[in-house]
This record gives C-alpha cells, sequence and structure tokens, in this order.
C-alpha cells in the first residue's frame, strides 16, 4: 500500500513522504488515519531533532511521521486481535499512554506510527497497553482532540492538597479544589481555552475562575466560547483579564481571589515571571501545575519556599494524560458538557504539514487540524467565509460555521471530506 505522510527527517527537517507500507504484522492494526492535531510538543521535536528524548538517533537513515493527536477508521486487524477489533470501526489513540516504561512514543519514535499520514500502523505493545479506543460515529475532529483535553483533565486530576483539618493526615487530597479559587495563567490558547471549559464545565467546578491573557484578541475568543454569563450557569464566577492593563498585577490579581490567594493555579507558558508571580499568589494549602512544557532544559524559576513550609504549598506538573483521563473527556464531549472543538482554529489537508509544524510559534490561533485525505491549504476557520465566493465548498462550510458560532463540527467535516476528498 502507498502512503503519503508528513515524516521527521532531523532538526528543523519535516518532509512529505511517499512510500510503500509494509504488511502489518499478527499483533498490529492498520489505521486510516481520518484527522489529526498538530500538536506545539511536535515543534518542539522538530527544532530538537535527534536531540529530542523521544526522537531517535538515526532519524536521518529512517525518518519518524509526525502526529500523535489521531483519530481515524480500523483498516486492517492482525490475527492476536480479531474478534477484539474490527474493520470499519472508528476509533482513537491515547497517546500518551508507554509500552513498558520506554520514551517511544507516537509522532516522535516510529516510521509507520504517527497521525500526519493516510495510513499508520499501530505496534501490538502499544495495543496491548489499551491506548487504542473504538467508538460509534462518522465524526473524528473532537477524537483528535481527545489526546490534548486528556492532558487538560490530567492536569486538573495532578494538582494536590493536604487534609487541612488534620496536618498529620499524609495522603493528599487529589484534584483541584471544589468550590475554590482557581487562576489560569496566559490561558487563551488552545490548551488554556479546554481548561476554561474543563474548569465550567467538568465534575469539580471553582466558585471563582480567574483566566489571565495579553493578547486582546484571544481574550475575545474564550470570551466569545465560554462566557462569564454562561459560567455563572454553572456555579462559576469567571473574570477575564489583561495583566498588561494592571498597575500592580499580584496585588490586583490578589484582590480578585479574594485577598487569600488561589487554590489552584496553572501556567500555561514557560515563563519565569509566570512561575514566580503564581508561587506568590498560591492560598494555604494552594497547588501550582506548571502545564507549560518548556524546551530549555535548564528552566528555573524561583519559588517560596517560606510558603511551601508554612503555608504547605504545593507544586506539580504533568505530561499527558491517561486512558481514564481520555474517557472521561469522551464522556464529557458525548453529554455536551464539553466541547473539543473550541480548541480547533484551523484546518489543512496533508501537504501543508511540514510548514506548519515548523512555523507553529508563529501561526497565530489555536489547534491546526490536519485531514490527511482531503485537498485543502491551511485554512483559519475565519477564511472559509472570506474566500466562500472562490469555492462551492467553502460557502456551505462558511454558512455551517456561522449557524455555530464559528466553532468546528461534525456538518462542517462531511461537506469537506463531500468536497475536498482525493480519489485513491
Amino acid at each position: 500500500m502507498r502512503v503519503k505522510m508528513a515524516s521527521l527527517y532531523g532538526k528543523k527537517d519535516i518532509r512529505i513522504r511517499e512510500t510503500e507500507l509494509p504488511e502489518i504484522r499478527d499483533d498490529e492494526i492498520l489505521i486510516k488515519v481520518m484527522s489529526n492535531g498538530i500538536c506545539f510538543s511536535t515543534y518542539k521535536a522538530a527544532m530538537k531533532g535527534k536531540e529530542h528524548l523521544r526522537v531517535p538517533e538515526n532519524v536521518h537513515e529512517t525518518p519518524v511521521v509526525t502526529g500523535h493527536e489521531m483519530a481515524g477508521i480500523i483498516e486492517k486487524v492482525g490475527e492476536e486481535w480479531k474478534g477484539r477489533y474490527e474493520p470499519g470501526t472508528s476509533c482513537f489513540l491515547q497517546a500518551g499512554i508507554r509500552y513498558k516504561g520506554s520514551e517511544d512514543a507516537p509522532g516522535y519514535s516510529f516510521e509507520f506510527f504517527g497521525g500526519n499520514a493516510t495510513y499508520t500502523i499501530i505496534p501490538g505493545g502499544y495495543i496491548e497497553s489499551g491506548c487504542l479506543l473504538t467508538y460509534e460515529d462518522d465524526y473524528f475532529a473532537f477524537a483528535s482532540m481527545g489526546e490534548p483535553v486528556s492532558c487538560i483533565i490530567s492536569a486538573f486530576h495532578t494538582c494536590i492538597h493536604d487534609y487541612m483539618e488534620d496536618m498529620f493526615v499524609y495522603d493528599n487530597i487529589h484534584g483541584t479544589k471544589e468550590g475554590g479559587s482557581m487562576l489560569l495563567m496566559a490561558a487563551c490558547g488552545p490548551m488554556g481555552i479546554g481548561a476554561i471549559d474543563y474548569a465550567v464545565h467538568g465534575p469539580s467546578r471553582p466558585k471563582k475562575l480567574v483566566v489571565t491573557e495579553i493578547n486582546e484578541e484571544r481574550i475575545k475568543r474564550a470570551e466569545k466560547l465560554i462566557s462569564p454569563r454562561e459560567a455563572s450557569d454553572y456555579g462559576v464566577e469567571l473574570v477575564y483579564v489583561n495583566p498588561s492593563e494592571m498597575e500592580d498585577e499580584e496585588q490586583e490579581l490578589r484582590v480578585l481571589s479574594g485577598g487569600t490567594g488561589y487554590d489552584d493555579i496553572m501556567v500555561f507558558a514557560a515563563m519565569e515571571s509566570l512561575v514566580e508571580l503564581g508561587s506568590g499568589l498560591l492560598a494555604v494549602n494552594g497547588c501550582l501545575n506548571f502545564f507549560a512544557g518548556p524546551t530549555d532544559e535548564q528552566f528555573k524559576a524561583r519559588v517560596n519556599f517560606y510558603d511551601i513550609h508554612y503555608k504547605r504549598t504545593h507544586y506539580v506538573g504533568n505530561s499527558g494524560g491517561n486512558l481514564d483521563d481520555i474517557r472521561e473527556m469522551f464522556d464529557l464531549s458525548r453529554e455536551g458538557m464539553l466541547t473539543p472543538e473550541y480548541m480547533i482554529t484551523h484546518v489543512s489537508g496533508l501537504s501543508e504539514v511540514p510548514d506548519i509544524i515548523l512555523n507553529l510559534p508563529d501561526i497565530p490561533g489555536g489547534k491546526k487540524l490536519v485531514y490527511p485525505h482531503v485537498d485543502l491549504p491551511l485554512m483559519a476557520l475565519t477564511d472559509f467565509e472570506k474566500y466562500a465566493d472562490e469555492d462551492p465548498v467553502y460557502r456551505k462550510i462558511a454558512d455551517i460555521l456561522k449557524e455555530n458560532h464559528g466553532v468546528w463540527c461534525k456538518e462542517a467535516e462531511k461537506v469537506l471530506f463531500a468536497g475536498k476528498w482525493i480519489d485513491e
């Protein structure tokens, strides 16, 4: 089978590769990739090449296919999995699962296991770990967002607090504090939007939620998607603030907390100043989650050790989610509580992927969703209206998006497939 994929050959070297896919082994499954989200982690791997923890040393000789936020259709099932998985079933991947502790991961370490491809092969060990999940639907965008949303859900579950009623009870309470105060810093980007969505609509909601962002366009989009009025319907007082408009950021954010600081703080940008500001804003028994993954292996920031000792503050971080996290994402989104598509601001075909990944920090907006089987340049969702008169498919999608408040959806995906599918 001939396949196309966007493969990493080395530092800052990603190419569209067309090659022959080997026959699957008895313990493998072949997936037809229908959609794949581009993660900032892929950009980091592209910048570091073989210096990246998960990219093999011989990547120049054997390139690795990029992408790990994939959803698709099971095309062929190896003998060992027949009866458990069926061809024609929709599926998605929990890419955060590691097989037997290995750092190898889809989208970083394998020649044929990754999402920026027309077809991909899931190795047997990863199937054994439970990373391949199936569902009954012919919609794929929300499932591609399952992996990043599971990372967000994991962050909420990773936060810890002490049993303050008895300081000598050493078992921590896991999860953000329900009915407490929460601060999301630099949080109107794609992952931040997902965190706001989960904080407002998830099972453990804060009473007060403050979101900071210096990009005014991002703030306006976040307010449009998840408004303070909507949040109030779920018992959450939501406040968006632009720190660049504050004279004394720490003092004003403290006032917004009620003067006591925040029970839970999440930092969505790898900046020393944000970590240090957050450290100073933790309440007694508060927890700071450093969510942003830095590219600098020596990234450091000062934290308040006096508060760690006397106020029992906590610091945590996490990368990826587990199977429970992604199942929670799936259940909440199917119930209409979460909208993973809030994160999507652009869609594209496969041919644009190398340029998208290598220039990701310079492309505004949120998640870029790739449809490997469609012929489409990189399109911001707002571009469909802009170019509607040039293409009837664009016109149909623009009308759908207008009715859906500018949010990508199943109807838009179906029109794209019908109008831009590449014959195989």
